[in-house]
């Protein structure tokens, strides 16, 4: 079963991993691609969809000991919750967790987009339980999303972890609902850091899971929104996406053991914002720009870099002063090679950081610095 079938968009993309600087440099050889799909609806053939509330599947890729899974399924998975969404397109399910007492729920966008505009969300609970939930806002961007249950019973928040602390090769435990199967356990190790991977989003625009926790516990259609969570129950990721090897005739849903979670401290500072104000305010800077290639480059006889299409009016790179048909070659000190380097920024910083830029104009370079506005 691939995500398609379940309603949910799939796509191939590039996938990037910070070296020491910030930058996203590493890029997957085209000869040994895969395809990367956002795991968010999930319907196991011949099964309501629900799954059996009171069944486990553990399997563990880390040594026997290391990490008490048990035990960890156990104080984490009251905190997990089984999403079923529905609108007039259809229908899906999907993953989240409780993070306040008072009802508020974390998820991925997609897991509850369907039913944005007029739909239904229910959340059930581990111990079967099913309720009504609003949705208090979502951010199509970063792929998150935040919805409310009233607190009519006793909620248990999921504790939170720091993006901070996680290290690779630690061991991770994932929870939710792969295909429709609640209060399923999967475990592995944390296989890589600093992942950046672009997934479809909405209106043909991509979301961008920024600095994502590369894993290879399973990660499957369904477990999108759930709780990756270390050895000491806290939540270190938002599972969000994982990789699929393409075959010659339709792309396998399957986990092989390449799954991205979105980092628990931009979880929580996206959802906190939701919270508060119920949308998310993101950074801009007021431009169009596409990738030169060194061959185009070199026929161009411009540099290689990110060529500037289209400069807002009053916007911040036109404060700046960039302008159309510039080239520009550095982003924050790295070579510009990447809509994704601007993309980034736009994510991770807030209305009023600034970044530095250099770019190519008749033949001259100059730096300039471009004060982040608010998007519109």
């Amino acid at each position: 079963m691939t995500v398609a079938e379940n309603c949910d968009p799939e796509c191939r993309s590039s996938t990037h991993a910070r070296k020491p600087g910030g930058s996203n440099r590493w890029r997957r050889p085209a000869a040994a691609g895969f395809a990367v799909l956002v795991v968010g609806g999930g319907a196991l053939a011949g099964c309501s969809g629900g799954g059996d509330s009171g069944s486990k599947q553990v399997s563990s890729s880390s040594p026997s000991g290391v990490c008490p899974i048990g035990q960890v399924a156990n104080q984490v998975l009251p905190s997990v919750v089984t999403i079923a969404a529905n609108g007039a397109e259809g229908s899906g399910t999907g993953s989240g967790e409780v993070i306040r007492s008072n009802g508020y729920i974390l998820t991925n966008n997609h897991v509850i987009s369907i039913a944005a505009h007029g739909g239904e969300i229910h959340v059930q609970f581990a111990d079967g339980d099913t309720t009504a939930a609003t949705l208090t806002g979502r951010d199509p961007q970063t792929d998150l999303a935040v919805l409310k249950v009233e607190p009519s019973r006793k909620l248990k928040p999921i504790t939170l972890g720091s993006s901070d602390s996680v290290k690779v090769g630690e061991p991770v435990v994932a929870m939710g609902a792969p295909l429709g199967l609640s209060n399923t356990v999967t475990a592995g190790i944390v296989s890589a850091l600093d992942r950046t991977i672009q997934v479809p989003g909405e209106n043909d625009q991509n979301a961008l899971l920024v600095s994502a926790v590369q894993t290879d516990a399973a990660i499957n259609p369904g477990n999108s929104g759930g709780a990756l969570v270390n050895c000491d129950s806290k939540l270190v990721g938002v599972p969000t996406a994982g990789a699929s090897v393409p075959s010659a005739s339709e792309e396998s849903g399957g986990s092989i053991g390449l799954g991205f979670a979105i980092p628990v401290d931009l979880a929580k500072t996206i959802s906190d914002e939701i919270i508060d104000t119920g949308r998310v305010t993101h950074a801009y800077f007021g431009f169009q720009t596409s990738p030169i290639t060194p061959a185009v480059a070199q026929q161009a006889g411009v540099p290689a870099g990110l060529h500037v299409d289209a400069v807002g009016t009053g916007t911040p790179a036109a404060s700046a002063g960039l302008r159309q048909g510039d080239v520009i070659t550095e982003i924050q000190g790295q070579n510009a090679t990447s809509n994704v380097q601007l993309q980034e920024l736009t994510l991770t910083k807030k209305p009023g950081d600034t970044v530095s830029l250099t770019y190519h104009r008749n033949g001259k370079s100059t730096k300039t610095t471009v004060t982040l506005g608010s998007q519109p």
